[in-house]
């Protein structure tokens, strides 16, 4: 199994997954990638990726490289921290990646607000830059869906000009299944990232 290169350049991408199955692993596997291919990336959440980690999945980048990402606090208004990023991409050269982890509440509905403003942002990103939502998506409980998990939102979050990819975990080991559009990867998560 070779470390997994996934296709997202450019994308808006809503990334829901089941409960600590390592979504945020996959963005700091996504934002090595891109600091691997002389990217820059910027990272806001409530709190900050474990740094054992982090140095897993950074382990083959240099001291240099490393410094290209740039990682922030969601603390206070959601606003103010969307404006704050946008401000980083427009003052930052080479910004390839942006996510934001945990950028809603784990349950319920994703307030309308939240949209609004992770769509005004994905304005700024334009189409050369990714622009990546991690979520807590939610079990299905109707059993209608083809997949355990259902990303909140979705219908919303589409019109926002965002694909809906999905992850959860196999019912063992390290292996977990991610939908992107209509193709099904199942990967395997090791210390360097995700391999298929």
């Amino acid at each position: 199994m070779e470390r997994h290169v996934f296709e997202e350049g450019g994308k808006n991408i809503h990334f829901a997954v089941e409960g600590s199955t390592g979504g945020t692993s996959f963005g700091l596997h996504l934002a090595a990638d891109t600091i691997a291919n002389n990217g820059r990336v910027l990272w806001a959440s409530s709190d900050l990726p474990d740094g054992t980690r982090f140095s897993q999945l950074f382990s083959h980048l240099s001291l240099v490289e490393s410094s290209r990402f740039h990682a922030m606090n969601f603390g206070g208004k959601f606003e103010r921290a969307i404006d704050a990023m946008i401000e980083a991409i427009h003052g930052l050269p080479s910004v390839k990646l942006v996510v934001l982890d945990d950028w809603c509440e784990n349950t319920g509905r994703i307030p309308a607000q939240r949209v609004s403003q992770v769509s005004r942002l994905a304005q700024e990103t334009g189409s050369e830059i990714t622009l990546l939502l991690i979520s807590k998506g939610s079990a299905d409980a109707s059993g209608k869906s083809e997949n355990p998990i259902i990303a909140r939102g979705e219908n919303a979050m589409t019109e926002a000009g965002f694909e809906t990819w999905k992850m959860w975990r196999r019912k063992e080991g390290a292996m977990r299944t991610i939908v992107v559009g209509d193709e099904i990867l199942e990967v395997e998560i090791k210390d360097s990232g995700f391999h298929s």
